[in-house]
């Protein structure tokens, strides 16, 4: 499966993301209440961000899921680890369907983590997901996350958990690939 990333444009894009992230499945993004105006004020704060971006990925042309890259010296993890250089934090989600393809999911994963690690800069891949949220824990599993801490933040616990890109190369989804490292 080949997957293409395009900036977000937070007024162009503010409906489709509306449906997504109130859409029943997208619990953990905490945004099932909000309207029209919320999602297009917030993807217009993460675009103004410096240390924030937001991506929409596409399938032959279609969007399919949203991938948010941030530096986590700055947005979510301030203050919560000890950053090294070179750590990039993520955040994505797969669109809604009526008709789900197995290992979907995975290819997406797998394409956020090749997206973020075709930066050479990029030396490692840093997320908070909730502790709750057991299909989340096992995807990151598979692209080679390993869970370091729980911490608290505002809105939820959370597992810190890592990639770095030797891990990336290792991990089952590569392998799945034809990739041996």
């Amino acid at each position: 499966m080949t997957f293409t990333v395009r900036p977000l444009d937070p007024f162009a894009d503010a409906e489709l993301l509306h449906g997504w992230v109130t859409h029943p499945k997208a619990a953990f993004w905490m945004m099932q209440d909000a309207k029209l105006q919320d999602v297009e004020r917030e993807y217009m704060a993460i675009s103004a961000h410096e240390h924030h971006d937001a991506f929409i990925g596409l399938k032959d042309g279609e969007p399919v899921f949203l991938m948010e890259r941030y530096d986590p010296r700055y947005v979510e993890l301030q203050g919560l680890y000890d950053p090294e250089p070179g750590d990039v934090g993520m955040h994505f989600l797969v669109a809604p369907t009526d008709t789900p393809v197995r290992g979907f999911t995975r290819e997406v994963i797998t394409a956020v983590m090749e997206a973020l690690f075709a930066d050479e800069s990029t030396a490692r891949v840093v997320v908070e997901p909730d502790i709750r949220n057991d299909a989340v824990h096992a995807l990151n599993e598979y692209v080679g996350f390993e869970v370091v801490d729980k911490i608290e933040k505002p809105e939820k616990d959370a597992y810190l958990s890592f990639c770095t890109r030797e891990q990336f190369l290792k991990s089952p989804s590569m392998a799945a690939r034809g990739v041996t490292r």
